[in-house]
């Protein structure tokens, strides 16, 4: 979480205090089955927007919740009518879009399965649509849109709030008077499992709670098309970023460094508990080590220390600070940091598993390492214990 004072207002906090994502078999030549670098997934961008936010895990789909009326949650209607408006790709990889409705026109990019566009028109059994940067044609035969779409767009859209005060008070109940159980910063973002009038109900790492509305914003994300120009510039930067944490690493003095060997090693423990770090790159192996020596020490709302105590994006931060790597003191930043892992099967030690309102380390075997709270403070446990948004890598 990130660092802020806090100030009074209903549902905050009154102190001073810091905190811290291919169904059909398609023809080769139309539904490609490569996957990218990245897995196909994790990355998506809002029309308009700069290369930049290639690596942003999930892109905000242009004006889907445009409405008040929508985003106050009050018109479940009007957000099946603008549901109804895309088209869903629905493959094993990706579709091809192309510049006219036939398997001739070029290819301008990719609609990853589960991935959306805003419908145009449709010509000769293709449906011609817009999708981030690239508007083109995708063979319908691979798409839904309209009441298939509105379903289907419930299930792989995710919904988010984002905290837009500095200090917000995740209760029990969608109810001031109802008990406390976590607190959030400005700017984070919290997965919404539920609405009622003027509440949300949000995944937090204390367990599901509510909160207000009036202090946060509401958005739901998809997954768009990648043009063939974005595509190369995000690799290009992928490869840029790694080296970059590479060079960082080997000039770093951690502590760790010339004890990883990368399969298997054996590292942290607390009391008679020993873990297993997975084989990976060096770098991360020894990321993983390196966090394992800290578990058992406390969580504290807004810290960064890694022996008096920090919480989860400060653990991450402080960690990979003795890399030589400089990360942001918030879960949500983290989200967009490095490149995208494509499931847990192929996350390495030393990846970020991020988490609505939360972030960790992956250690391998299908375990984490993270200030997880106040009452178990630095631990590890099973990287799937909670529904995980993006997993993304540094190194």
């Amino acid at each position: 979480m990130n660092r802020f004072a806090s100030r009074a207002a209903a549902g905050m906090l009154t102190a001073a205090i810091g905190f811290s994502l291919f169904g059909v078999t398609a023809r080769a030549d139309e539904m490609s089955s490569s996957v990218l670098a990245s897995g196909g997934i994790g990355f998506a961008l809002t029309q308009g927007s700069s290369l930049d936010s290639v690596s942003v895990g999930y892109g905000t789909y242009p004006d889907l919740l445009a409405s008040p009326d929508v985003n106050a949650g009050g018109d479940r209607d009007k957000e099946d009518e603008s549901f109804r408006n895309l088209v869903i790709a629905q493959v094993n990889n990706c579709v091809n879009v192309r510049s006219i409705p036939s398997e001739e026109g070029e290819i301008l990019g990719k609609l990853y399965d589960n991935s959306v566009g805003t419908f145009l028109g449709e010509e000769n059994g293709w449906y011609h649509i817009s999708s981030g940067s690239v508007t083109g044609y995708v063979k319908a035969d691979y798409c839904v849109t309209g009441d298939e779409a509105v379903e289907i767009a419930k299930k792989v859209g995710k919904r988010f709030a984002t905290v837009t005060t500095q200090t917000l008070f995740v209760r029990s109940e969608p109810s001031l008077e109802a008990s406390v159980i976590s607190m959030v910063p400005e700017a984070e973002e919290l997965l919404v499992l539920d609405q009622v009038e003027g509440w949300v109900q949000v995944d937090v790492e204390e367990g599901t709670g509510w909160i207000s509305t009036d202090y946060t914003d509401l958005h739901s994300e998809f997954v768009q098309a990648e043009s063939r120009e974005e595509e190369a510039a995000r690799l290009a930067k992928e490869a840029e970023e790694r080296a970059k944490a590479r060079r960082a690493a080997a000039a770093s003095a951690a502590p760790s460094q010339n004890s990883s060997s990368g399969a298997d090693s054996s590292s942290g423990s607390q009391g008679t508990v020993e873990y297993t770090v997975g084989s990976g790159s060096d770098e991360g192996v020894a990321v993983a080590e390196y966090a394992l020596q800290f578990v058992g020490n406390p969580y504290v709302y807004g810290g960064t220390s890694l022996t008096k105590g920090a919480d989860c994006s400060g653990f991450v931060m402080s960690v990979y600070a003795n890399f030589g790597v400089s990360l942001p003191h918030s879960s949500a930043s983290d989200r967009s940091q490095g490149y995208a892992v494509d499931g847990l099967e192929n996350a390495q030690p030393g990846d970020l598993i991020c988490y609505s309102g939360h972030v960790a380390l992956y250690i391998g075997n299908g375990q984490i390492v993270h200030a997880s709270n106040r009452k178990t403070g630095i631990i590890v446990s099973k990287a799937d214990y909670r529904k995980i948004l993006a997993i993304r890598r540094i190194f």
